[in-house]
Formats: structure tokens, sequence, C-alpha cells
């Protein structure tokens, strides 16, 4: 009976399960590229919400379905880097497949490398994890005091915003939506727009309108990225409410609802990269300022503009990863749940 193992954190609240495929007994992933190791475990003919099953995929099922996993768990395989320029690639992944970016995985990796002494880090001082993605190369900086990790700052591929106030009917109402790329593509909508406040009780309608606004954003020509399908149509749909403003900038609350109606605990890295270009597109985000950006369980990062490139922002955004566990995973082959189930 084969062994998978797993190394758990959590950033802001939501899971990162982190698998090492360059270890041994674990299937290999061709390609020359994380972008093409991407395509591979999604396979021929399949999305990144619908991949074609295959023996890296019930590995996947395996990690993320109950009775191991949940609706809401996340994790990622760690594969080579395109180029000696990295430190090593992922593959992310969650409930439904795969997906191009990950913020709150990036800072939870950042942390895994230096806490495993993958990446040699300063007892006190910042270390920078570069790490290969499908959407490009991002980086997390690791901040240590006292030998600990007390923080990490994920550096995003640039923002762009590609379509703002597109209309979109839900069953609460029309609304607007603001559409940016950010390593995935991402729509904004006020939840005060859908007579709603970013809640745990309200989380049912949330979701509901969530998965409402993405399958009528499917086919806009504002989700579509020059690079092609892998990073194209909406990932996420950021629901966000307004909060007085901070003396450092912006102050909002969010729940992202991505894939299929999965709730992201944190505030979302790469839909902060999302809400970031759009605020500074507004004129809302000027240098220097920060957003301070909440959770629907209370959780922060904060996201700033650190440069402008010809591809859009460059963004940075703050926050805390944490171990939760160590395990080692098997399918017993008598087991007519194998892999798992959803509820």
């Amino acid at each position: 009976m084969n062994f998978v193992r797993t190394v758990d954190y959590h950033t802001a609240g939501e899971p990162f399960r982190i698998v090492d495929l360059t270890a041994p007994g674990l299937p290999p992933v061709p390609g020359d590229t994380v972008a093409e190791r991407c395509a591979t475990a999604i396979g021929p003919g399949g999305s990144g919400t619908a991949p074609r099953r295959g023996v890296l995929d019930d590995v996947r099922r395996l990690l993320v379905q109950e009775p191991r996993g949940h609706a809401g768990m996340y994790g990622g395989f760690v594969v080579p880097p395109d180029d000696d320029g990295a430190h090593f690639g992922v593959l992310f992944w969650h409930k439904d497949g795969y997906s191009t970016a990950c913020g709150h995985g990036t800072m939870a990796l950042g942390a895994w490398a230096v806490d495993t002494g993958r990446v040699a880090a300063p007892d006190d001082g910042d270390v920078q994890v570069r790490i290969d993605v499908p959407s490009g190369r991002v980086g997390a900086t690791v901040h240590r005091t006292g030998g600990r990790t007390t923080g990490v700052t994920f550096r995003n591929v640039p923002a762009r915003a590609s379509a703002r106030k597109v209309p979109v009917a839900t069953t609460l109402g029309m609304v607007e939506a603001d559409i940016a790329h950010a390593g995935a593509c991402y729509a904004s909508v006020a939840a005060r727009d859908l007579g709603l406040e970013v809640t745990r009780d309200a989380l049912p309608s949330l979701v509901r309108a969530g998965r409402e606004i993405r399958a009528a954003l499917a086919t806009h020509p504002g989700t579509w990225h020059p690079d092609g399908p892998l990073l194209s149509g909406v990932y996420g749909v950021t629901l966000y409410e307004e909060l007085p403003d901070t003396p450092f900038g912006p102050h909002q609350r969010n729940v992202t609802v991505f894939a299929d109606g999965q709730i992201d605990r944190s505030p979302c890295g790469s839909g902060t990269s999302a809400r970031l270009a759009l605020l500074a597109e507004d004129g809302r985000l000027g240098p220097g300022e920060d957003l301070l950006h909440e959770s629907v369980v209370g959780t922060v990062f904060t996201g700033r503009v650190a440069s402008t490139s010809a591809a859009g922002l460059v963004t940075e955004v703050t926050g805390a990863a944490y171990r939760t566990g160590e395990h080692a995973f098997c399918a017993d082959p008598h087991d007519a749940l194998a892999t798992g189930f959803l509820l």
C-alpha cells in the first residue's frame, strides 16, 4: 500500500496541503514548464474545473475529498521549476480541479520552504522564495524574527483590469461586475448591490450569487487572457463590502467564491491582487497606500502596488501562514470509497 505524504498549512484560515511530487513513488508529470505540467494534469479535453481522470488526478481526489479532505480543501503538487531562476514549481489544486494562481498557497509554500530548510533563511531578516506557477513566476518573501517565520509577502504576476461595470443578471437583481486578471481571472461585485453583507450567515446567498455571476460571465471577452485558454475564464467571484478607511488606505471585507462554489476562508491572495488593480484604476489606492483586506472569518491580508510594468501592476500581499500537521495518506485497495467523495 503506497502512502502519500503531505505537510499542511493554513494561510489566514485557508488550508493548503503540500505534496512534493519530486519524492520517490509519486507519478511524474510530463512537461518542460509548470504551465505545460498543469495542462498535462488537466488532461486532453479537460478544463481547470473538470480535469480528465488519471493517476495524478486520483492523487488529487484522494487528498481533497472526504474522508481525508473536504469541500473547502486546497493544496499543491511541488514540481521542478521552469529553470534555475526559481527554487521549485507548483501545480495548485482544489476540490474541482486545478488553478493557475494561488496567493495564499504561495505564502504557505514560502513558509514551508524555509521551515523545511529547502531554502536557507536567517534567524532575523527576510529571504525570497521564487516559485514557478502556471501563470508565471511569483515570489514569497519570508519574514523572520528570532528564528521564527512571522509573515510572508506574496509578489504576484502583473495584475490588470480588463472590463468595468459589466451588467450581470442574478436572482437577487441586476448588478455590475468589474473584471481583472491577476494570475487568474476575478470578477468583483459589491455585496450591497445584491442586498447582502459579507457575513457567515449570508454565505449561502453569497455562494449562490457567486455561482450565478461566474456562469453569466463565462463568455464575456473581458475574461479572455492573451496567453490562451489556461488563463482565461472567471476563476473567482469576489463579493466585497466597504469598511471605513484606515489612515493608510482603503479597508474592505470580502468573500471570494471560486471554482464550483468553493469559499476562500482567507481574504484571497490573488483576488486581493485583482482588487488592488481595480482600486488603483479608480484612484482609490495611491502610492504608498495599503489595502486592508479582511476575510469572512476575520483574518487580514495587507496589499499594495509595488511597481508598474508594461503588463500591469506588480502587487504585493502580506499575510501569515502556519503549519497545521504532517500526514501519510493511503487508499486501501478494498475500500469501496477509494479516492473519496464530496457532499
